[in-house]
């Protein structure tokens, strides 16, 4: 069985999801909210979303993380971290903020810790964020990353999506 890391950072904790992180989920995936992300979705859907989460971690060695502030780590406040679907033309950072999480800053701390991960453990040499042209706040974390817009990819399920290309391993830990 796979040892899911967990990432800190001074205010976020980033720790492997849960059957306790079910709620939250699910509450999120009803919402319109999860329209950029597949959803709104049932509760079996949301059950299968988080088995996901939690199996992409044993099938690629890596997956995204449930985001909570240090020293409250049972309230899920996203999901963020390296996904690889099957359908994606290559792996990205990818992140959720569910209502409770957004306006803090928290988004921006988490990607950076994924990506950091991404570059110094698993070795890559570069990261995409796939985002849709009308997802304004996923656009302007992108941007604040400093990602660079580099294509599009057409996705059977949610479109159009637009590639935005992450500073290189160099250009971030240097």
């Amino acid at each position: 069985m796979m040892i899911i890391p967990t990432l800190l950072s001074e205010r976020l904790t980033l720790r492997a999801p849960s059957l306790g992180d079910f709620e939250a989920i699910a509450a999120f995936r009803a919402s319109e909210r999860s329209h950029f992300v597949g959803g709104p979705s049932t509760e079996a859907e949301s059950w299968q979303y988080l088995a996901a989460m939690i199996g992409h971690w044993h099938l690629r060695g890596y997956g995204r993380w449930i985001v909570t502030e240090t020293g409250n780590e049972e309230e899920a406040l996203g999901i963020v971290g390296p996904l690889c679907p099957v359908d994606w033309p290559e792996p990205e950072i990818a992140w959720t903020m569910f209502a409770n999480g957004e306006g803090k800053g928290y988004a921006y701390e988490a990607a950076l810790l994924a990506r950091d991960y991404a570059y110094q453990t698993l070795e890559w040499e570069t990261a995409a964020s796939f985002v849709n042209a009308d997802n304004a706040p996923s656009l302007a974390l992108a941007k604040k990353l400093g990602c660079r817009m580099d294509g599009t990819f057409e996705h059977g399920k949610f479109g159009t999506m637009q590639i935005w290309r992450h500073p290189s391993p160099a250009e971030v830990l240097a």
